[in-house]
């Protein structure tokens, strides 16, 4: 989610144009439903991430068919919960199996559906799909799999939702300069804010709920920072090309799904990869 510099809000409800009473209680919401399954029942917090995930892919695929891209959505979403439960359940074969086979359908399936015309085209964009973000996303099964997979998903999520507090409250004080101009409310004072409060809350995460050090919790939190905001930058591309300015308007104050997953899908297996190297 991208951080905004300061102006007015044709509404009134907010001086960063988002209404942020909004997005605070659908924050807020969302952190409690995150909570309550994963130190519950760790296969109901699977479902919601393939919810979550799943219209995420259906906000793709309305997407790309603005500009006539045709991904069919059945197969993509087959493959979101085959990944998904080969991931939990098998651990990392599993999950690289999965997506080998559901690009090869979705290849199959374009090539008796539509002709000729398009087809590379089509076919492109359908595994791009599979992979971001349905296969990203499944990697977090496998933090969850773990013995210590609920604080594993607890700290991947924190260390990114800091990520958006930090850059949006730095982007609101004090962003001055621009970061890129492919998303021109992006500030470098922005993305400082993201790194302080990434590396941070990593530090501390890590060393409370996995006992180790703080440099690890650190280093987990910084290289978050990094891809988040390179995340929300890759969805700001999508966007541009298709020519729309969201994804979704599913979450009020935030947007579509997509608008929540950016920063999160591009972020899990970097942090996925750490904690496996650390503990």
């Amino acid at each position: 989610m991208e951080e905004r510099t300061a102006g007015t809000s044709p509404s009134g409800g907010s001086r960063t144009g988002r209404n942020l009473p909004a997005a605070i209680a659908v924050g807020v919401v969302l952190g409690a439903l995150v909570l309550g399954t994963i130190y519950t029942i760790k296969e109901l917090f699977l479902l919601v991430v393939a919810g979550a995930v799943g219209v995420g892919v259906l906000e793709l695929v309305k997407a790309f068919a603005l500009r006539e891209i045709r991904v069919p959505a059945v197969p993509v979403l087959a493959g979101l919960v085959a990944m998904q439960a080969g991931a939990y359940w098998g651990g990392p074969v599993w999950l690289l199996a999965g997506f080998a086979v559901f690009a090869f359908v979705l290849l199959t399936w374009r090539m008796f559906s539509d002709g000729t015309d398009g087809y590379v085209r089509d076919a492109t964009a359908s595994v791009f799909t599979l992979f971001y973000p349905a296969m990203l996303a499944a990697f977090v099964p496998l933090l969850l799999r773990e013995e210590d997979g609920a604080h594993r998903v607890l700290i991947f999520i924190a260390v990114t939702v800091a990520s958006d507090i930090g850059g949006y409250v730095a982007g609101v004080l004090f962003g001055r300069h621009k970061m890129t101009v492919i998303s021109p409310k992006k500030t470098w004072e922005g993305f400082a804010g993201s790194l302080v409060a990434c590396t941070a809350v990593g530090a501390w995460l890590v060393t409370w709920l996995l006992g180790g050090a703080l440099w690890q919790g650190a280093l987990i939190g910084a290289l978050g920072a990094l891809l988040a905001t390179m995340g929300d930058l890759i969805e700001s591309m999508i966007k541009r090309d298709l020519g729309i300015k969201d994804l979704g308007t599913i979450l009020p104050g935030h947007g579509g799904l997509m608008d929540r997953l950016d920063s999160l899908v591009t972020t899990l297996v970097p942090v996925w990869l750490l904690l496996t190297l650390f503990f």
